[in-house]
């Protein structure tokens, strides 16, 4: 019998839980676990079910039962995988759960950037329109998303699905390639060519360390003026001081954030009090994965890598 420990089954919504694999085994699910509890609660354990929390060599090293870690995600830097491979130790994360539903959040910054969104919901929580002396008032920029450019850094699943749906919409996509890359591929636009032609610059990217503060005040400088920032992808991928900066300089018109550099983020965090103030800053709290479709679509591979696993111990 197989013991399955889920380390922190509150980072999955719990209308959609992951089906009990289809194999002879004892479940054990924590909503949170801290890093002092984790050691205590995998004691034992043939599987480590985890999205976040961190499972080190220190920590690999202390259970000699542990052989699967199953990541109820696609990123799999919370595990040492270094370590896992020299011990024995199965990793098997989820990839192309979200394949609808990101792309789809995108668009919808984008509509909501380029429309203002933001300033006219805000509004509404005060007096501003019942006072106004005309049916309507200017207060926020409104202009076409159709003929805009947007460039697009990762050509992945979820970056090309953003570039498709942004043609149907009429925009004109630019892939950019590896920034200081010595050639340019057939497809893709030099890297400083797409921050200086995009009215959108949306982030696709892998977080490594060559694409770690990727936007920063240099690349952001490269940007045109007025031109919007999108990040769904990792939140070390862009400086957030330097963000903020650029904001309320007035060089970028606008951002939207669904994933910050330390999440949840901390109290004070620089982003999240700029979002109190400015109507062109929107910011989600990391949920552009989370579509029901696609939850259910995670999960059943979760159970499926268990069961495949358990399959190869026969």
């Amino acid at each position: 019998m197989l013991k399955i420990v889920h380390l922190d089954s509150s980072s999955l919504p719990k209308h959609i839980p992951i089906p009990r694999p289809n194999i002879e085994h004892q479940w054990i699910a924590y909503e949170a676990t801290d890093p002092q509890q984790t050691l205590e609660r995998l004691q034992g354990a043939d599987v480590a079910v985890t999205n976040k929390v961190v499972i080190d060599k220190t920590l690999m090293q202390q259970l000699p039962k542990l052989k699967l870690i199953a990541v109820t995600a696609t990123g799999t830097n919370n595990v040492d995988l270094d370590a896992a491979q020299e011990l024995g130790i199965i990793v098997k994360n989820v990839a192309g759960y979200s394949s609808v539903c990101v792309p789809e959040h995108v668009i919808g910054m984008i509509f909501a950037l380029k429309h203002s969104l933001m300033g006219w919901y805000r509004d509404q929580l005060t007096d501003r329109w019942v006072d106004n002396k005309q049916f309507c008032y200017f207060d926020y920029p409104l202009t076409d998303v159709r003929n805009s450019v947007i460039g697009i850094f990762g050509k992945g699943n979820l970056g090309s699905e953003v570039g498709r749906l942004a043609t149907a919409v009429g925009m004109q996509v630019l892939y950019a390639e590896h920034k200081d890359a010595a050639t340019c591929r057939d497809g893709y636009t030099p890297f400083n060519d797409v921050l200086a032609q995009a009215d959108f610059v949306s982030l696709h990217c892998p977080l490594t360390p060559t694409t770690q503060n990727l936007i920063n005040a240099e690349t952001l400088a490269l940007m045109k003026k007025g031109a919007f920032l999108i990040n769904t992808g990792r939140g070390p991928l862009v400086d957030e001081n330097a963000l903020v900066a650029a904001l309320k300089s007035g060089h970028l018109g606008g951002a939207a954030i669904d994933v910050m550099i330390k999440e949840p983020p901390e109290k004070g965090n620089v982003v999240m009090e700029a979002a109190k103030v400015l109507p062109n800053l929107l910011v989600t709290p990391h949920i552009a994965w989370a579509a029901d479709s696609a939850v259910e679509i995670l999960v059943g591979k979760v159970r499926d890598n268990i069961e495949q696993f358990a399959a190869s111990l026969k």
